[in-house]
């Protein structure tokens, strides 16, 4: 059985703010972080999941989680969301 890796974007309902991580078990990831046991987002819930790219490579997840915080990877988002 195949084991995906998942770079994902929440988007804060308080402060409109974007989070970038990764995971590969995107569903459990989420519900983490909307119970507060996040300390980067812990303040700033609830998230809503608004993007997601699923891969096999984990090394690609994590690329893909820096390119988003990046200058270029920022605006990518904001001109999809």
């Amino acid at each position: 059985m195949a084991v995906f890796f998942y770079t994902y974007v929440l988007k804060s309902v308080i402060d409109e703010k974007l989070y970038v991580g990764w995971t590969n078990d995107l569903k459990s990831r989420l519900a983490e972080h909307n119970k507060g046991n996040v300390p980067a987002t812990k303040s700033r819930g609830p998230l809503e999941l608004v993007y997601y790219e699923a891969g096999l490579s984990k090394e690609k997840a994590i690329a893909r989680e820096k390119y988003f915080k990046t200058g270029f990877g920022r605006r990518f988002l904001k001109s999809g969301i």
